[in-house]
């Protein structure tokens, strides 16, 4: 199951939405506030958008997908915070129509 996970996370790693390609511009080489951020990073079961295991901030992006997907997400959102990560969780056209907004709240978690 393990390396199906980590399968998983690299597929994932190559076939990134727009609005993920966008926000990983900031995230990526300790471009934000020097913190070091992971994509499509598996923690236990799960894949998480963008991890920051230094803050244990997860930063997940939805789409119009995640509507049918509510309980899961609260599942998932419950069983980090159980296990200390803080999720930061925005929709898509957050990111392209607020993108300063959206950096400011990741960088206020950190």
């Amino acid at each position: 199951m393990i390396d199906k996970i980590k399968s998983n996370a690299r597929d994932l790693r190559s076939n990134l939405t727009l609005q993920e390609r966008k926000l990983w511009r900031y995230l990526r080489s300790r471009r934000f506030g020097d913190f070091k951020f992971r994509r499509q990073h598996p923690v236990g079961s799960y894949i998480l958008d963008f991890a920051c295991c230094s803050a244990r901030v997860v930063v997940e992006l939805d789409g119009g997908q995640h509507d049918l997907a509510v309980a899961y997400d609260s599942r998932r959102t419950s069983w980090l915070e159980s296990q200390g990560w803080t999720v930061l969780r925005f929709w898509n056209n957050e990111i392209d129509c607020n993108e300063e907004t959206v950096l400011e709240n990741i960088l206020q978690e950190l």
